[in-house]
């Protein structure tokens, strides 16, 4: 059996979970909010095992669960980090965190499906991990415990720091060019960036918006700016 297959190959397979937003509880294969519960990934291997450092005994004898890619199925935790690493864009991304914003977790997810550098929590160290759907564990997070910090940081690594939100000057994301090095910071929902960080940024780009209210999740629109980013320097759009 070839381990890279995909589904249906390798092991006995159950039907992949096809709700997005299944909480962590889904690495143990149960989906909270139905009447009973519904597994997810594949099953144990069938047949011989196969051979490598990246294969995880225990997902091999017992299945994997995970809500992973096909290609990661049965691979260890550190042996996907370390394939990811190989390949991180070179954006990141940062989340002011002063009064525990429950948008957090959906920023950090997303950071992970665009395979982000490195996540920064700046302000309180704690925040709410539940929307992360466990992604954390792939990514690297760091904490700034204030603006300063953060910013010494992103200027030592020569990082052109860029805010998210809507400011007098703020300039249009859909027509500014963004640098291939640099770091989209995001503020909380409601309050948004702080001016520490607004006076800080490069420049602070808005997104553009076409109905009655003034602004959108933060969640939505940390996805919205790093999808720019992917268009700008993965496909070249």
């Amino acid at each position: 059996m070839t381990p890279d297959a995909g589904p249906g190959t390798p092991g006995a397979p159950v039907p992949a979970a096809l709700d997005p937003d299944v909480p962590a509880e889904a690495d143990a294969g149960v989906v909270p909010g139905e009447g009973h519960p519904r597994e997810v990934g594949v099953g144990p291997w069938e047949g011989d095992w196969p051979t490598g450092e990246h294969w995880d005994p225990d997902l091999l004898r017992h299945g994997d669960r995970r809500n992973v890619a096909d290609h990661y199925r049965y691979w260890s935790l550190e042996a996907i980090v370390a394939d990811l690493d190989t390949r991180r864009h070179s954006f990141h991304v940062a989340i002011e965190n002063w009064q525990h914003d429950l948008n957090i977790g959906t920023v950090v997810r997303t950071a992970n499906a665009f395979n982000a550098a490195g996540v920064h929590i700046i302000g309180r160290r704690r925040w709410n991990r539940r929307g992360a759907m466990v992604t954390d564990r792939y990514l690297h997070v760091h904490h700034h415990p204030t603006v300063e910090d953060f910013i010494d940081w992103a200027r030592s690594e020569g990082l052109t720091v860029l805010g998210i939100d809507i400011f007098p000057d703020s300039v249009p994301l859909e027509t500014y060019r963004l640098p291939e090095r640099c770091v989209l910071v995001f503020g909380q929902e409601g309050p948004g960036l702080s001016e520490e960080v607004h006076r800080a940024a490069e420049a602070t780009l808005s997104i553009a918006q076409f109905g009655s209210t003034r602004s959108i999740n933060a969640g939505v629109a940390a996805g919205i700016a790093m999808h720019a980013w992917v268009r700008r320097h993965v496909f070249g759009t």
